[in-house]
Formats: structure tokens, sequence, C-alpha cells
């Protein structure tokens, strides 16, 4: 099967999957994005997760780059997504997508045990006022 082939396949199948599911979007047919945890938890995340043209061959691009994780320490992010990597690598060459997300989802906890919040409005205070000097 080509790439294109088992990539509309798992398309397909997370359009079931997650089926009026409000924590899942579909950003294009390539793109998507799932929120681990619900609105309002302190330790909820964003994953986007985007298809090369040769995936699933060839690994997908994950993000944490949303706004939603303006919050989230860098340190906290690289964390996630290396143990997302991890994932990938194990996975390479079958369609991941849904498996990366209930990863993640199942290891929310383990995820963010180091998260501590951050004030994103203070940091870009603390940035404008010492360029000021």
């Amino acid at each position: 099967m080509s790439a294109n082939e088992d990539q509309e396949m798992e398309l397909e199948a997370l359009r079931s999957i997650y089926e009026g599911d409000e924590s899942f979007r579909e950003l294009s047919p390539v793109s998507f994005q799932y929120r681990i945890g619900e609105n309002g938890d302190p330790k909820a995340f964003l994953i986007e997760i985007s298809w090369t043209e040769t995936y699933p061959q060839t690994p997908p691009i994950i993000s944490m780059n949303a706004f939603f994780n303006n919050t989230i320490s860098s340190a906290v992010k690289q964390s996630i997504l290396a143990k997302l990597q991890e994932a990938v690598e194990v996975n390479l060459g079958t369609a991941m997508t849904y498996t990366l997300f209930e990863y993640a989802k199942d290891n929310k906890d383990q995820f963010m045990e180091n998260h501590q919040p951050v004030n994103s409005t203070v940091s870009l205070c603390f940035v404008l006022t010492s360029l000021c000097y």
C-alpha cells in the first residue's frame, strides 16, 4: 500500500473514532490536534500531529507550540515530545496518530508530574522591562 492509501485509511479511522470528541480537531486532512485533559485542568495540554508526504513510513511532525500550551515550561514540553518520539520509533511504518494520542492520554499524569504553570504575562513583562533598561 502507498503512503497516500495508508493516510486515507487512517484519516477515515480517525474521523470515525473521534467523531463527537470535543478534544479532537482535524486542522487539515494531514494535521490533527488533541487536547489531553479537560478544559480548565491546569495540567491539560494540546498535541498537534502532522503527517509528512511519506508518513507512516517516516515519522509525523509532533508539536506542542499551540497557544493552549503557553503555561507549560519548555522543559516539560521537550520531555513530553521526547517520550512521544520514542513511541513514534516503535510504531514507525504503521498508522500511529491514534496510538500517540492515546499514549499521551494514558500517561498524562506522568508527563505533567514536573509541571509548574508558567505565567506568560509575568515573563513577557519581565522581558519587556529588561529590554527597556
